[in-house]
């Protein structure tokens, strides 16, 4: 063979790897958490909450999605005395192959319940719902291409099924409808925080409509109760320039008290529905509303259920005295668990009411079996019996789960 030739085939061979390579990384089901990495609370600084980037998005998961159809009419399971959940994206709901190792966990431990994304915070819906105007916008991925079938099988199995909607950050629609967005003071302008997200307005009345929607189609579709995520107001990037169209007098956690009450009379118009709301684990121990317009006071008559999300992780550093708070994961907890349980004492309503977002996944510090335990352990220490753990991979500590 001569020289020109050899070399030919030594390009071909190395463009061929170079290809197989590329496409063998983007079938890898990749993701990390998106959190912020300042955990201030002053204005603009505030860490993240649930913000993920979904480790299964994307993928091909055709052949594992059922598309046969449930006919079955929806049976609603009554909301568990303890609710213990997992949450489950979306993406992950709609795989077989990774959904089912969890289902197994629902199986053998005692987890009764599941949170699954209606709506992430990327603003696409994780399944078909039945609305015109859903359709019109295209807001609806085919992530589980048959919800029927798995709140039908999720039934069968005793699995109370909470649905979650992450509210206001949405930056697909603020791209369909820039109406609905926060706006910039400056120029009218959509508003976008320091990673480039944009935000729906609380104020806006289509803004409430669509999420009303998407709350009651889920729940004919089988979801039991209806968590609200990402309820405030934007956390971070230049926020003395937004716009909050307050009226004259009002505040920022008037405009959101004004949603609360909007979302829970209509959504529980026609069935009482269950409602939950996530707060920002501070909320429990601040005095104001932190810049994002959440008070517990604030939120607590218009949900069934408030859930703060008091991850370790996501308290400052020197807070309580700890250089590190996510390494003491029974300490922070306790706190923030008192400060909720006399918020709401003093409004003459029943801790019954709190149900915690706990950690299971490693930021601050390596989530082992001892430190989930311990921060159910400091509910349990104050009477809170519910909680849901978060891993935005979706991948738990099976020895954190007492056997069924």
């Amino acid at each position: 063979m001569s020289f020109n030739k050899k070399a030919k085939v030594f390009t071909f061979i190395i463009l061929a790897l170079i290809i197989c390579g590329v496409i063998v990384c983007y079938k890898l089901p990749l993701g990390s958490i998106k959190y912020s990495s300042d955990a201030s609370i002053e204005e603009g600084k505030i860490l993240d909450d649930q913000s993920i980037v979904d480790p299964l998005e994307g993928i091909d998961k055709e052949e594992e999605i059922s598309s046969e159809g449930d006919l079955t009419p929806v049976v609603h399971i009554e909301t568990p005395e303890n609710v213990k959940a997992v949450y489950i994206s979306g993406w992950v709901a709609g795989s077989t192959k990774y959904r089912d190792p969890i289902i197994k966990m629902l199986d053998s431990t005692e987890l009764n319940a599941v949170v699954i994304d209606i709506k992430d915070s990327t603003g696409r819906i994780s399944f078909k719902i039945n609305d015109p105007f859903i359709k019109e916008m295209g807001s609806s991925e085919n992530r589980i291409g048959d919800i029927r079938a798995l709140t039908s099988l999720l039934h069968k199995k005793g699995v109370y099924i909470i649905g979650r909607v992450s509210v206001f950050q949405d930056p697909y629609m603020t791209t369909k409808k820039p109406g609905w967005a926060i706006t910039r003071l400056s120029d009218g302008k959509v508003w976008k925080d320091r990673k480039g997200l944009s935000f729906l307005d609380p104020a806006n009345k289509e803004v409430r409509d669509y999420v009303v929607s998407i709350a009651k189609n889920s729940y004919d579709l089988g979801f039991d109760e209806i968590n609200f995520d990402y309820i405030r107001y934007p956390s971070d990037g230049n926020m003395k320039d937004i716009n909050y169209r307050l009226g004259t007098g009002e505040t920022r956690s008037d405009n959101m008290e004004k949603f609360f009450k909007y979302l829970s009379t209509e959504i529980k118009k026609e069935h009482n529905i269950p409602i939950s709301g996530d707060l920002f684990g501070l909320t429990t121990e601040a005095k104001d509303d932190m810049g994002i317009g959440q008070l517990w006071e604030g939120a607590l008559p218009y949900f069934d259920f408030l859930c703060p999300m008091v991850y370790p992780s996501h308290y400052p550093s020197g807070h309580m005295g700890y250089k590190n708070p996510a390494s003491y994961p029974y300490e922070v907890i306790n706190q923030a668990l008192k400060g909720a349980i006399a918020k709401t004492q003093v409004q003459g309503v029943s801790i019954a009411k709190i149900r915690p977002w706990y950690q299971d996944f490693d930021l601050g510090a390596t989530y082992t079996k001892d430190l989930v335990r311990a921060q159910m352990k400091s509910g349990y220490d104050n009477n809170i019996n519910s909680w849901m753990l978060w891993d935005p991979s979706n991948k738990y500590t099976p020895s954190a789960l007492l056997p069924e």
